[in-house]
C-alpha cells in the first residue's frame, strides 16, 4: 500500500510525505517534547508552532477552555521568536527524516517577507506553512486571509522571498472560502491548508464574566470538523494544488472523510490535546481503513466523494 503523498507536485523542490497524516501548528510545539516519547520520524510532517519575528508570551491566562465538543484556546501566538527557531530548533530537524513545516506570522506585508528572507537556505525547513488568518496592522485589524487581494499579497511577498514550498493556511471566518483559495492558488501558492479555528467566546455564569482573559478565542476540535470538511470540499473544487485538511480529525475515519472530500493530508492538532499519541493512532487506524478496503494508494480514494458533481 503507498501511503506518500506530495504537497508540491510542481516545485522544484517537493514536498513529499511518506503518508498523509501531520501536526497541526500550535498543538505539537516544534516536535522536540514528543519526539523523547514516540516516533516523529513515522508521521508525514511536522508542522510548527505559530513563528513572528520576536518571541512573543502570549495572552494571560486563562487562555483555554472546554467546550461540548471542543476547546477554545487564546494563547496569544506565544512563541521563542526566529532567530532561536533557526539557531536552536531548525539543527534537530535536520537530523530527522521526516519533513519540518515553519508556520510563519507576520502583521505586516513587510514581515512575512523577512521571515521568509530568515528561513531562507535553513538545514532543516522543508516548506513554509504561512498563516493569512493574523490581523493586519495597517489595514485595521482586517484578517489578510478575509480579502483576495491581501491574501494574494501576502503569498507573492514571500515568494520573493523564498524558495521553499510554501503552503497558506486560510481562515474560516469567510462567508465563501473559494475566492480565497482561487487568489491564493493564482497567486503561487504550492498547498492550501483548510483552515483554521473558528471565533468564539465562552462566559462564567458564576462570576458573569468571560472566561478566557482575552474575551475571545479560536473553536477547534470535533466541533469544527463539518464546517472544514465542507471548507475542503468547495476549495477543491475550485483550485487544482494539494489541499491540507485542519480542523476537527480525531480518528482515521475522519481522515478518510477528508480525503475524500479532495484533501491531499490532514493535520492532527486538538486530538493531541486529549491523547498526545493520537496522530500516531490515527495513523493506525487510516492504514488499517485502507487495507481493509482494499485501497491501494491515497490518490485512489482522494475526491472521490466529489466526483458527482
Amino acid at each position: 500500500m503507498d501511503l506518500t503523498v506530495n504537497l508540491a507536485p510542481h516545485h522544484k523542490m517537493e514536498l513529499r510525505l511518506r503518508n498523509p497524516i501531520m501536526t497541526a501548528s500550535g498543538t505539537f510545539s516544534n516536535g522536540i517534547e514528543m519526539s523523547r516519547h514516540h516516533d516523529v520520524e513515522a508521521l508525514g510532517a511536522i508542522v510548527s508552532k505559530g513563528t513572528t519575528l520576536r518571541p512573543r508570551r502570549g495572552n494571560d491566562t486563562p487562555r483555554t477552555v472546554e467546550t461540548p465538543a471542543g476547546m477554545i484556546n487564546s494563547i496569544g501566538f506565544q512563541n521563542i521568536g526566529i532567530g532561536a527557531l533557526v539557531r536552536e530548533i531548525a539543527p534537530i530537524w535536520a537530523r530527522w527524516s521526516v519533513p519540518a513545516i515553519v508556520n510563519i506570522m507576520g502583521e505586516t506585508l513587510q514581515e512575512y517577507g523577512t521571515l521568509a528572507q530568515r528561513l531562507e537556505g535553513v538545514e532543516g525547513v522543508a516548506g513554509i506553512e504561512v498563516n493569512i488568518s493574523c490581523p493586519n496592522v495597517a489595514a485595521g485589524g482586517l484578517e489578510f486571509g478575509q480579502d483576495p487581494r491581501q491574501a494574494a499579497a501576502v503569498v507573492r511577498e514571500v515568494a520573493a522571498h523564498s524558495s521553499l514550498p510554501m503552503l497558506v493556511k486560510l481562515t474560516p471566518s469567510v462567508s465563501d472560502i473559494r475566492p480565497i483559495a482561487v487568489a491564493v492558488a493564482e497567486a503561487g501558492a504550492q498547498a492550501l491548508t483548510v483552515s483554521n479555528t473558528i471565533p468564539a467566546i465562552a462566559i462564567d455564569v458564576k462570576k458573569r464574566r468571560p472566561v478566557l482573559a482575552n474575551v475571545f478565542g479560536g473553536l477547534s476540535g470535533p466541533a469544527v470538523k463539518p464546517v472544514t470538511l465542507r471548507n475542503v470540499y468547495l476549495a477543491a473544487g475550485v483550485v487544482d494544488i494539494p489541499i491540507i485538511a485542519s480542523g476537527g480529525a480525531m480518528s482515521g475515519t475522519d481522515v478518510v472523510e477528508f480525503v475524500m472530500a479532495g484533501a491531499t493530508a490532514v493535520q492532527i492538532g486538538t486530538a493531541s490535546f486529549l491523547d498526545p499519541a493520537a496522530p500516531w493512532r490515527i495513523l493506525d487506524e487510516f492504514t488499517r481503513w485502507c487495507e481493509a478496503e482494499g485501497v491501494a494508494s491515497v490518490e485512489e480514494i482522494r475526491g472521490v466523494a466529489r466526483r458527482r458533481d
